[in-house]
Order: structure tokens, then C-alpha cells, then sequence
């Protein structure tokens, strides 16, 4: 049952999916529509599968994309959905593709102190 009484579900396929925890926030544009309801391995792909537990009337065009984001600096990670162009419309139990995997902050500041003791 892809359906709930609180709204629908989507599942999106991400590379890595970071600190996302049962019950993190799904938002478009900085407002919440939904929650993180499930997160699993693809034993054949090694890909993390993300169940999204979304707002009942909300309608996402097919060709939307989902992000890990950054609360803030101090921790915490969200899903952003990024609404498409698409006129036909999302249906309940469609996995999202296009997805973009949480930026590391500890690997880009490994990499900015490297770059520049390299430099010198």
C-alpha cells in the first residue's frame, strides 16, 4: 500500500545518503511536505533506497529531483525535492533517479588543508 492516511509515498535512490534518519524532514523550497518513513540497501546495486512519506495533496511532476541537504554547519541532514518542468504528474510508489548525494564536509575541508600544503 503505497498510500497512507497522511499522504503518499515516492522512493528515491541515492549513492550514499550520509547522517538521513526514520523521520528526517522532506522539504520543497524551505517548507516541509513530508518525512523520511524507511531507508534500505539494494543488495544488488549497493545503492541506499529512501522511502519518502509525502503530504496528501501534493503533486510532484515526474521529472523531480531529490537532494541530501545540510540543516546547518552543527549536523542534521533533510531531503530537498527539486520540482520539474514535466506536466504529467508523479504517482504514488515512483522512485526518483535524478538525486544528488550529501555533501561531506570533513572530506572538502581534508581537501581544501591538502590543496594548499601542496601549493607551497
Amino acid at each position: 500500500d503505497l498510500t497512507t492516511n497522511d499522504g503518499w509515498q515516492v522512493e528515491a535512490e541515492f549513492g550514499a545518503i550520509g547522517g538521513l534518519n526514520i523521520g528526517d524532514e522532506v522539504r520543497i523550497s524551505g517548507i516541509r511536505v513530508g518525512q523520511v518513513s524507511a531507508t534500505q540497501l539494494d543488495p544488488a546495486l549497493y545503492t541506499a533506497r529512501v522511502t519518502l512519506s509525502l503530504d496528501h495533496g501534493l503533486s510532484l511532476p515526474k521529472d523531480t529531483a531529490a537532494r541530501i541537504a545540510a540543516r546547518s554547519l552543527l549536523g542534521g541532514v533533510f531531503v530537498e525535492l527539486l520540482p520539474g518542468m514535466e506536466d504529467e504528474m508523479m504517482q504514488a510508489g515512483a522512485v526518483i533517479y535524478d538525486t544528488r548525494d550529501p555533501v561531506d564536509l570533513a572530506d572538502l575541508l581534508g581537501k581544501a588543508v591538502f590543496s594548499a600544503s601542496g601549493s607551497n
